[in-house]
């Protein structure tokens, strides 16, 4: 069982951090609209009714599932203040709703950001109604930062599409997986970003890094992001969410992999 102290240790971890996408001004602008995409894309397909938006964070893109009704969910009072909707304080992990609670449920980029999923996938199928939707948008362990090696702090577990997929079967009785690609733009702005990764790792060659406590790389990490993330870039600053798209091939080379799971089996 989590504690209340465990959970505001998590919360407090993340109230000022180059992880969380707040805004589209500067260097922020490419992921901040990344997230858009997948927003839009969940918004022109999920079924009408009530919808969970798990690891909302400050709820930027929330209105692209407009006319429905959202609730905000994440670990971080922070983050939630000020929305125009309802938003709830809670652990993914355990979700402060009566079963059968919500038409749908979006998670984007939340759950690796959790060391078990299983918890947070059985939790959804448990607040879902029968034939319910679940939408989860995470990294490509493939693509993003190391395929051998989480560099991100604030990641537990990254997944390929095949890992994504047995992960949601386990709990919905109809499972896709899809992709999220950039254009030719963004992934420019992607390949300078591994460049100056490939620079940092290099001076760790022995990869002692794994070694250092995990709230200290945070720390590190939220220097590094957004003093990069800060400065002004005209090229960032001119990607929308036309520059991404959908599709079901090729998912080894996606940016991020969409699951939609149908049908909660509720066995977890």
């Amino acid at each position: 069982m989590l504690s209340a102290m465990s959970l505001l240790a998590e919360a407090r971890a993340r109230l000022v951090t180059g992880e969380r996408v707040t805004q589209s001004g500067a260097g922020f602008n490419p992921n901040f609209q990344r997230h858009a995409a997948c927003y839009r894309y969940a918004g022109e397909r999920l079924p009408p009714g009530r919808v969970l938006d798990l690891g909302a964070g400050v709820g930027h893109s929330f209105a692209e599932l407009a006319p429905r009704e959202t609730v905000g969910v994440d670990i971080d009072a922070e983050a939630l203040a000020g929305q125009d909707r309802e938003t709830v304080v809670a652990d993914m992990r355990v979700l402060p709703f009566g079963d059968a609670s919500f038409a749908s449920v979006l998670g984007v980029h939340s759950i690796e950001h959790v060391p078990d999923a299983e918890r947070v996938l059985a939790e959804v199928a448990r607040v879902l109604e029968p034939g319910g939707t679940c939408t989860l948008v995470t990294p490509n362990r493939l693509t993003f930062a190391r395929p051998d090696e989480i560099v991100d702090p604030y990641h537990f577990v990254e997944y390929d599409a095949q890992q994504l997929r047995a992960l949601c079967e386990s709990h919905f009785a109809d499972v896709s997986v899809l992709g999220l690609f950039g254009s030719a733009a963004f992934a420019e702005l992607k390949d300078a970003q591994g460049a100056r990764l490939d620079r940092v790792l290099a001076l760790d060659p022995l990869c002692l890094r794994r070694f250092v406590p995990r709230r200290a790389k945070q720390l590190a990490y939220d220097v590094m992001h957004t003093r990069a993330r800060g400065q002004g870039d005209p090229r960032a600053a001119a990607i929308t969410v036309d520059d991404f798209e959908i599709r079901d091939t090729r998912l080894e080379a996606a940016l991020d992999l969409i699951a939609i799971g149908i049908g909660p089996s509720r066995r977890g």
